[in-house]
């Protein structure tokens, strides 16, 4: 069996375990102490209730859980956990107490501080579908005042509802209300982050983080979920981001200065691959940027048929003519051949969330103005090295630009396997709301890999030394496995609707590289062999991704169960000659 999982998660660790239970027509999945796709009937009306603690840099603190006890009746369910958080030397403990009936789901939690807890946040999440974008919704709030309002449809930067006591709202012919106590709780568009979902959740972003829970106070919070038939049959499907555009994107991997160097030495590295593009990072947070470019550029001495994109990070200490001519006179002393530059600010690869002062920046109309006239002739880019909210929240002033980007990372908010691939049905919302910014400028899709790159929501991103499934960690092991490649199809089927002209499914070396012995190589390098050729088919249908572009078609199973002839997360890559 652990040879099983390395094949197919990169990892000895066993996928994280989950049983389904049912009442009559209510079904819920258990796992790790969430209750997960509530569902009466065939109708989903809740993704996930659980008790969720962040520390400071916003990653997800696992629980030492214990179920510490089970009644299962014809007209009941209840089962019980204790839960165990520690960050720091401080302990928080939490009885969890839930009760399932025909018609209502309640969640109570009882905790105490054993230690003073710094935590960003601790307490309940609620996790709404994403396909109930555009329904109406109905809000009470703690001072028993109303508020009509909907569920956004383009994804929402900041919070679209606010101290929220009651929500209600119709969904296929049901009326779904919940109830919420113990805390002030606010929604955010957490589509955003990549999760297929709204989240509701406990305490105001307007208060300050992290805040400590003092030694033994107490936490106690509920979370009440009711449901009625007689709704008005309000049913949104699935949004699909349509475009003209129908060719599937140039290829590029990420590289750093540093990195370039070791690349010049083996060339042959990328024979497997064969990528249309490196995505070269000049940072100048980490060393001169004139130093980076040499590096590129002897690089591109030894590699001279990709395009070198570069991604310029700037401090802009100085000045932005100054910062920038330095830059352009390193491209002209080395003689680099570049095929495009994007400009990004160093302080907007830190997220600024509700309620936080916006960090010291120059304009960038002037940044983008600036550059236009230093490096014209180059197609130029604006948006962000990190991902999708922050494009959203600070927009790019598209005057001066030829395309605009950002990334994608699926493991967030969480890192389990069925989670990551949730985040596949989403791809569709982020696309379309990017193409909404970005109007008819090119669409180019950044660092996309399953581990995340950078963090813009903390000091950094989370150390994973045992291979496990970390949200927010820098290497996931099952980008080195059957799982990895399967992502990978899926996220190529998704992203083949949104016409972007560039996507990153990968670095060159690394935890997220692409060495020719892990299967995601394979699908890139077939990927790759394709750029700008037609897609004939693009779905994702039962769990199965779908791509049929030029020549190649590509199958994956997106699913922890064997279907369709394809094994637990497996894939497959055929030549069509017809």
């Amino acid at each position: 069996m652990t040879q099983e999982f390395v094949r197919i998660f990169g990892t000895i660790e066993p996928p994280a375990k989950y049983e389904t239970l049912t009442l009559g027509p209510v079904g819920f999945k258990l796992q790790d102490g969430a209750v997960r796709h509530i569902c009466v009937g065939d109708v989903e009306i809740l993704r996930n209730i659980s008790f969720v603690v962040r520390d400071r840099n916003w990653g997800t603190i696992s629980p030492k859980l214990h179920e510490t006890g089970r009644v299962i009746r014809d007209t009941m369910i209840e089962v019980t956990f204790l839960a165990e958080y520690r960050n720091a030397g401080a302990v928080i403990l939490v009885d969890l107490a839930l009760t399932v009936t025909s018609n209502n789901l309640t969640f109570l939690a009882k905790g105490r501080a054993n230690g003073d807890f710094e935590t960003n946040r601790a307490g309940f999440s609620v996790l709404h579908p994403a396909h109930l974008a555009g329904s109406p919704v109905h809000i009470k709030h703690s001072d028993g005042t109303d508020t009509q309002a909907v569920f956004p449809d383009l994804i929402d930067p900041w919070r679209p509802f606010m101290d929220i006591s009651k929500m209600s709202h119709d969904y296929d012919g049901l009326f779904v209300e919940l109830a919420l106590s113990g805390d002030t709780f606010e929604t955010e568009d957490q589509r955003q982050w990549g999760d297929a979902s709204f989240k509701t959740y406990n305490r105001s972003l307007d208060l300050p983080w992290p805040y400590v829970i003092a030694h033994e106070s107490g936490i106690e919070q509920s979370v009440t979920l009711s449901w009625r038939s007689g709704g008005s049959g309000h049913h949104r499907k699935p949004v699909e981001t349509q475009s003209g555009h129908r060719r599937f994107p140039q290829t590029a991997l990420v590289i750093t200065a540093q990195e370039a160097t070791r690349l010049a030495a083996m060339p042959e590295c990328l024979d497997h691959i064969k990528p249309q593009r490196l995505l070269c990072t000049i940072d100048g947070s980490i060393d001169d940027m004139a130093i980076q470019i040499e590096q590129i550029a002897a690089l591109q001495s030894k590699m001279p048929n990709c395009f070198y994109d570069l991604e310029l990070i700037f401090p802009f200490k100085e000045s932005v003519k100054h910062e920038l001519q330095g830059v352009s006179d390193a491209i002209t002393r080395t003689g680099l051949t570049v095929a495009s530059v994007l400009i990004c600010p160093e302080v907007d690869r830190h997220s600024t969330p509700p309620g936080s002062p916006w960090p010291d920046c120059p304009p960038l109309e002037d940044i983008h103005k600036t550059a236009a006239h230093l490096f014209a002739g180059i197609p130029r880019g604006g948006g962000m090295v990190s991902f999708f909210p922050e494009l959203n929240r600070k927009r790019p002033p598209l005057t001066h630009l030829d395309f605009v980007t950002h990334g994608l990372c699926p493991i967030v908010h969480a890192a389990d396997d069925l989670s990551v691939m949730e985040t596949l049905e989403n791809i569709s919302h982020i696309t379309r709301s990017a193409r909404a910014i970005i109007a008819d400028r090119a669409y180019r899709i950044g660092s996309c890999t399953i581990a995340m790159r950078q963090n813009p929501y903390g000091a950094e991103t989370i150390e994973n030394p045992h291979a496990g499934r970390v949200a927010m960690a820098h290497d996931d092991p099952r980008h080195r496995g059957d799982f990895g490649a399967a992502y990978a199809i899926g996220l190529a089927v998704a992203l083949s609707h949104a016409g972007a002209t560039v996507w990153t499914p990968a670095a060159v070396f690394g935890p997220r590289g692409i060495d020719k012995d892990w299967p995601i190589s394979s699908v890139i390098a077939a990927l790759a062999t394709e750029a700008e050729q037609p897609i004939h088919k693009a779905t994702r249908q039962d769990g199965i991704a779908t791509l049929h572009v030029g020549k190649t078609r590509l199958r994956a199973n997106l699913l922890d169960r064997p279907q369709d002839g394809l094994g637990i997360y497996g894939w497959a890559i055929d030549t069509v000659t017809e």
